[in-house]
Order: C-alpha cells, then structure tokens, then sequence
C-alpha cells in the first residue's frame, strides 16, 4: 500500500490545501477506509470560515475535514479483525462521532455527550483525503444496494432522525419545518413517513422551495423575497389560515438562522413542540417571548448528533424510503474541495448538496 496519500488540510480560517501526507497508521481499535464519496456539510463551511471552532485543542487545524463518508475497508486493525468484523473491500459508510464508551456520560447512556469523542473531520482528520480512520465502532457495512452516494447522505440522516424523533410528531398534526437544505428535505420526507398531516416548509430562496416542492411538503413559503410567487408577509396569518386558527402543532429548524427560530416560536400554538436544530454560532442567542411561551405550554427541545438511530437510519436508506440521489447537485474531485466550501457559502449554481469524491 502506498506510504502517501493525498489530503485537503485545513489549517485556520479560509487557509485549505491540497498536500501529500502520510497514511495513517492502523492501530489495534482502527480501521483504515479509502474514501469513496464525501460530503460537505454546513459545519465544514462553518469551519472553513472561521465560525465555528474544531474539536482539536487550539479549535483549528492543521486537521482534514470531512466527516459525511463512505468508503472501502483498505485494512483492519487487531480487534476488529479477531472478531471477524470486518475484511479489506467491504463497502462501509463511517458513523464520525465515535464515543469512547469510558467516561461518567457513556456509562449513564449519553453517548453523544461523550467527554472523549473522536471525531474525523472535526477532532481527527477526516474524509476530505484519499484515505481516512475510523475506530472499528464507528462502522456500519454499506447494503450492496445503496450506492457510495446515497450512502454519505447517512450521518447527516442519523441527525434529521434523531432530530424528528425529539419533535414527537402524532398523526394528523401540522408541521412546520425552517430550511429548505438537503437535511430539510430530509425531514419532510420523515415526517410525512411517522404520520403528520400537513407540512409547511419555509424559506427564502424559490430554488430550494421547488425541490421541498417535490419532495413531498404540501405547503411552501417564502419569507424574504416579494418577488417571489410564495411570498407571505405573515407566517402566522398564512399558517393560522390553514389550521383553522390552531397554528402549526410542531416546528423544526434545520438552518442555523436565528429569525428562523424565532418565527418557529411565533408560529406555533398551544403545547407546540419546538426542535432548535441547525448549529448556532459561538455568540447566537434566541430570544423568547415569556408571556405567550407560558400561558401556551409549549416545549422547545434540542437534538444534539445522532444517538442510538444508526441501525433504524440505515434500515430507512436501504429500503430506499428516502431520495438521496436527486439531492447531489454536483461532484467534484479532492483537488477542487476548497473551491466547492466557497460556492456553497455563495450559493454559486443554485446548490443543494455537494459531495467531493477523493
């Protein structure tokens, strides 16, 4: 196997490159994985521009981001391999956050609040190179049936699982969901699947409301733009005139915008059910109005990784009951990661969800 390998390293805001770096070593607990596809997901640009720090001990690199990724098995480290687990070619798709299974928070069953995580792509380096580790706990064998593709759609699914499983969605109810991104996308497709009777979908681009559109949300509006034909310059007026004046019985937020949550709490009725769900900056904060949020009983929740939904996710993936495919708006090679990060922020070709394939 070759000594070098190719890696996109990150090293402080706006600071990315392509470089020739050692293959990792395999230690006992490992297991090496060449990358075959990779995606970029919103944390990565908030990463890349300085927003949110990594989970190395200065917050920044060098390290290689990347942590939505599927893979082949290159080699096996000692436990794994005298458990039989797992053999060099198997197809397998990389669950990141990889707990120790040794502090006071994985012992009470808090795995995702793990004080000694490791993380590729955000504690170690990650899926934006030729080839990258992952403890031998972290892997899940990728169904012959689901492509390399549809497969790095599964961390980012584990998240909006999780995510709707903390909105507690009964039949019939009204959903609300703010950001129409791949992993909102997501989410109309599982909430119309666990039962809700009508889901709205919000946002500010017309783009991404035709593909919510066609991914099964009955209602979509747009909050900013009046030249759009889903304007509304009252949510709460347009939802309450659909529900009868009950407002929506559930709202969730995967954008990290916090007017988007703010309007979540303004739009929603008697012991309403919130999930505050796309990641904040450093110094976000939402405000709520006391008086209503009281009086009304409602509930706001947040959901933190993807604890303990990997199998029920990969059942969903591989019975095909989401469309992952129709949401790549394109691929682009290792060399071609950091320009890719850029046209994501700017919103350069209309895009949904980019995948890199080192």
């Amino acid at each position: 196997m070759a000594e070098i390998m190719k890696a996109q390293v990150f090293y402080e805001a706006e600071k990315m490159q392509m470089e020739d770096i050692p293959v990792p070593a395999v230690a006992d607990t490992d297991v090496l994985v060449r990358v075959k596809n990779v995606g970029i997901c919103g944390s990565d640009v908030s990463y890349y521009y300085g927003l949110s720090p990594l989970g190395t001990e200065t917050g920044k690199g060098p390290l290689g981001l990347g942590h939505e990724f599927t893979g082949e098995v290159v080699e096996v480290g000692a436990v794994a391999r005298s458990m039989n687990l797992y053999r060099p070619g198997d197809r397998v798709v990389v669950n990141p956050v990889q707990h120790c299974n040794a502090c006071i928070a994985c012992y009470n069953g808090d795995i995702n609040m793990c004080q000694n995580m490791y993380v590729p792509g955000v504690t170690a380096h990650g899926g934006f190179a030729e080839d990258c580790l992952a403890r031998y706990t972290g892997l899940f064998k990728l169904p012959d049936s689901v492509s390399y593709a549809a497969g790095a759609f599964t961390e980012p699914f584990a998240c909006a699982v999780h995510g709707m499983r903390r909105l507690d969605i009964e039949p019939g109810q009204f959903v609300a969901i703010f950001g129409p991104g791949a992993i909102g996308m997501m989410m109309i497709q599982l909430a119309k699947m666990v039962g809700a009777g009508k889901v709205a979908m919000i946002g500010t681009r017309d783009y991404r409301l035709e593909v919510a559109k066609k991914s099964g949300a009955d209602y979509v509006f747009n909050t900013e733009d009046e030249n759009s034909v889903y304007y509304v310059a009252d949510l709460k007026e347009a939802i309450a005139g659909l529900t009868d004046g009950r407002l929506a019985e559930r709202a969730i937020t995967p954008t990290s915008a916090n007017e988007a949550f703010e309007q979540a709490i303004e739009i929603t009725g008697n012991r309403a059910i919130l999930v505050h769900f796309g990641l904040p900056s450093e110094d976000d904060v939402f405000r709520v109005p006391a008086p209503s949020y009281h009086v009304m009983e409602k509930e706001i929740r947040s959901p933190w990784l993807a604890p303990f939904v990997w199998p029920t996710t990969l059942r969903i993936i591989s019975e095909g009951l989401v469309d992952f495919e129709g949401l790549v708006t394109s691929t682009v090679p290792l060399e071609e990661t950091e320009k890719a990060i850029r046209d994501l922020k700017d919103r350069v070709g209309e895009p949904m969800k980019v995948q890199v394939t080192p």
